[in-house]
């Protein structure tokens, strides 16, 4: 199986640039997935998946398996609620590793429990944009 990463993302992501940019940056999702793809080519082959919708998310995931070495997902506000994105977690036998551009854990109360992490490989929150990278580094390794 070559290297092939999914990098996966929830709600809202694609009004990155244009939405609290105090907490998230000024890139949009576009600009993050091509500076990714500048910084791992030849070490990754990334495919980028975006949806508002938890279920195509859980259909995402499901369809993963087998097919990449590992998932970046960075689940947005699923992060804190979604039993049905972590049950497609642990449904899947490739590796996946939670992302956030944010410290979830400095900011507000119901933002700072995430019940995707502990069925994840790891977490990474607050690098911004290498939080992405620092996690596809880690499926790499």
């Amino acid at each position: 199986m070559s290297k092939k990463i999914l990098v996966l993302n929830g709600p809202n992501l694609n009004l990155l640039g244009n939405r609290e940019n105090e907490i998230y940056g000024k890139e949009t999702l576009d600009q993050i997935n091509k500076w990714l793809q500048k910084q791992l080519k030849g070490k990754a082959e990334l495919e980028f998946v975006h949806s508002n919708i938890e279920g195509e998310l859980v259909n995402t995931l499901q369809k993963a398996d087998g097919k990449f070495i590992g998932v970046v997902f960075n689940p947005g506000a699923f992060t804190h609620y979604s039993i049905a994105l972590r049950d497609a977690i642990t449904a899947i036998d490739i590796p996946v590793v939670e992302v956030h551009l944010s410290n979830i854990h400095s900011r507000e109360p119901f933002r700072q429990k995430s019940i995707i992490a502990p069925v994840c490989r790891g977490q990474i929150s607050g690098f911004g944009k290498n939080s992405y990278y620092l996690g596809i580094l880690a499926l790499l390794t």
